[in-house]
């Protein structure tokens, strides 16, 4: 599967790891650009980190969950008009995950600081504020069918690496 956008540098192994963790790999599903997608794609990505047994603990478990919600509702509410459907993928590598959004909207969005009344508008500055708390890293990426895709990349408990 294909991984876009950038994800958290590793040092680059003189030999290619012989046995690779059996929870590394990517995965990417469709979803349609709809308000019942968000508990959808939250459930699935838990499902999935659960099945492949992705060494997280339950905090880690909690930000990811909070960042694939609000990346999926950020789509559904903006992008739904250009992007009637979105994909959500998990990246998972030796001490890392990443869950990215991707739409074919090609407006490139920022958190912004939103009035203590409203009731939306934090999305994006929470995923900036879990993201740095876990140590890890986010971004928006043009991609190259005109769309975004929109990333954070979580390190792993230290206890799960060698």
């Amino acid at each position: 599967m294909e991984v876009r956008g950038s994800v958290p540098p590793e040092p680059v192994p003189t030999v290619a790891p012989a046995n690779p963790r059996p929870y590394e790999g990517a995965w990417r599903f469709t979803a349609p650009a709809l308000d019942s997608s968000v508990p959808q794609a939250r459930h699935a990505v838990r499902d999935l980190i659960t099945d492949r047994a992705v060494p997280v603990d339950e905090m880690l478990m909690h930000g990811l969950l909070l960042i694939v919600s609000e990346l999926v509702t950020n789509a559904v509410r903006h992008a739904a008009l250009l992007s009637p459907e979105i994909v959500v993928e998990v990246a998972v590598g030796t001490d890392w995950v990443r869950v990215a959004v991707e739409d074919n909207h090609p407006y490139r969005p920022k958190a912004l600081q939103a009035d203590s009344a409203d009731t939306g508008g934090r999305g994006l500055l929470l995923v900036k504020a879990i993201t740095a708390e876990a140590g890890g890293m986010c971004d928006v990426e043009h991609i190259p069918s005109g769309g975004k895709v929109v990333w954070a990349a979580l390190p792993l408990p230290a206890s799960a690496t060698p």
